[in-house]
């Protein structure tokens, strides 16, 4: 079994409480908005990191980061996107089973058209009265399964 940590939107602030949350995972997805190249280094610390450019990720430093990923753990294939929107007009494999995303801030895990959709939500600076979260996929095999955390409500 392997535990994947799922964060979004840290918009250059990454939480004590985040950190603690995705010590000990295999590895570390991050959907976008990371702002400042030291949140990565800080995530890789942790694990192996995989991340995708947000909407507010500009510079040298983000244009060597791809809009999409696309990646295997064991028998489940995900795709990684900053927004959801952005689907539209870029092809997904078939056999992706998850669609990690964020931009949105809204933690979610949605199933639609056979793939589950999830939304760690933002990790970062609150916005609105939405929390401040994160989430994780526990993969084994073919099995995966989803789970968001709340860390300051």
């Amino acid at each position: 079994m392997q535990r994947i940590g799922l964060i979004s939107d840290t918009h250059g602030l990454l939480r004590p409480e985040a950190l603690a949350f995705l010590e000990g995972c295999d590895r570390i997805v991050h959907a976008g908005d990371v702002c400042d190249p030291s949140v990565l280094e800080s995530l890789a610390g942790l694990a192996p990191v995989v991340a995708v450019r947000g909407n507010n990720d500009v510079g040298a430093w983000a244009d060597a980061i791809d809009v999409v990923e696309t990646f295997r753990i064991e028998d489940v294939a995900l795709l990684v996107v900053h927004d959801v929107a952005d689907l539209r007009r870029l092809p997904i494999a078939v056999d992706v089973s998850v669609v990690i995303h964020g931009h949105s801030h809204k933690p979610a895990i949605v199933e639609r058209d056979s793939r589950v959709y999830v939304n760690p939500g933002s990790a970062g600076p609150r916005r609105f009265r939405l929390p401040v979260s994160v989430g994780e996929l526990r993969i084994d095999g073919p099995a995966c399964v989803p789970r968001l955390v709340t860390l300051i409500a």
